[in-house]
């Protein structure tokens, strides 16, 4: 009688029991989930209502500005589970979101007119400001933004909340 390992044993067993096929997808789907970016959305009208479950008949929660970032956590459609700035979950009207870009600064920091601490200082901006995120790429740290009163330039990206 020949022996086997314990190794061996399985191992010549796993082989014929697993479709390679299904084992790459499997893999693949698995890596794919774990590469896939965080989806962010903001605020749309003035004023939207975080729900703690998706339907308008739950108890509100808060209320969230115009432009204030979320990600997105579960999209039932009509229903967007989305985390905030603070960790919170909830849920909010689908309708409310709008796939336009904002980040939410996190300390005080510097508009530059480049992607540099030398570069010219177009403003200064308090914790809690929403800019709008012109660009998702991050260059150096640096990304750009639009601030409501129209001035675009680069920020840190460490000053912001909603990038990734």
């Amino acid at each position: 009688m020949k022996k086997y390992s314990i190794f061996q044993y399985f191992s010549s067993r796993i082989r014929f029991a697993l479709n390679p096929s299904l084992v790459l997808l499997s893999l693949g789907f698995s890596f794919a989930m774990s590469a896939q970016a965080a989806e962010y959305r903001s605020v749309l009208p003035q004023k939207a209502i975080a729900y703690d479950a998706p339907s308008a008949a739950s108890k509100k929660i808060y209320v969230m500005d115009q432009g204030y970032p979320v990600e997105v956590i579960v999209d039932l459609g009509a229903w967007l589970k989305v985390r905030d700035q603070r960790s919170g979950l909830s849920w909010v009207e689908g309708k409310d979101l709008d796939k336009k870009r904002m980040v939410l600064v996190t300390d005080q920091t510097d508009i530059k007119s480049a992607e540099s601490l030398d570069a010219k200082l177009l403003a200064t901006v308090e914790k809690d400001v929403v800019l709008e995120l012109l660009s998702p790429r991050i260059n150096k740290g640096w990304v750009k933004v639009k601030h409501q009163d129209g001035i675009t330039g680069y920020i840190q990206s460490s000053a912001v909340w909603g990038l990734h």
